[in-house]
């Protein structure tokens, strides 16, 4: 039995590759549940214009997040681009369970099968699924955070990505937002209620 399993809480971890709306979910499931509290991912990536630090990311400077990976601070992390950390913290977490809450996590694809192992059954893992590679692309362009660059590779990661979709409880095409919104919203409910 590990940790996660003597705990206060349940946590949703949402995945998907970059672009298939995973936050856009996320954040419509945190407005309509209130017994969840949204988990802050730490990165080591520069902060974009319209971020805050400590809302959307805690951005932490390279060898700053290198030293809590050897002080074990995180439940996972991942090396997602080059020198391009994101990992979840331990104390993120307990801060959330210390208020009675349940935890959500919006999380890339690698990020959330880490957490489903770490958490088992008291883990609910949805992967968000873009209803094609084209629409994906389209939507990174039409962000207008990314260079052409970032674009192709964010790309490349999401059909690596879709490789990994069954190792998630269940999938949901995103190419109808509020289906998709209704879907995850049952999910939840019907979680939380066990």
């Amino acid at each position: 039995m590990n940790d996660a399993e003597n705990i206060y809480g349940k946590a949703i971890i949402f995945s998907a590759p970059s672009g298939a709306g995973k936050t856009t979910v996320v954040k419509h499931i945190i407005e309509k549940i209130p017994e969840l509290s949204f988990s802050i991912s730490a990165c080591s990536r520069k902060k974009r214009t319209n971020e805050i630090n400590g809302v959307d990311y805690h951005f932490l400077d390279l060898e700053e997040f290198q030293n809590k990976i050897k002080a074990d601070e995180f439940i996972e992390w991942e090396e997602v681009y080059e020198n391009k950390f994101y990992g979840t913290l331990k104390s993120e977490i307990n801060k959330i369970w210390n208020i009675n809450k349940h935890v959500i996590f919006d999380v890339d694809v690698v990020g959330g099968i880490s957490l489903k192992k770490y958490f088992g059954g008291n883990a609910l893992s949805i992967f968000i699924e873009p209803p094609s590679i084209e629409v994906l692309e389209n939507r990174l362009k039409s962000r207008n955070t990314d260079s052409n660059e970032d674009i192709k590779t964010r790309v490349n990661k999401a059909i690596e990505e879709l490789n990994y979709k069954n190792q998630f409880d269940h999938c949901i095409m995103n190419d109808d937002l509020n289906e998709t919104l209704k879907n995850a919203d049952n999910l939840i409910v019907e979680f939380l209620k066990k």
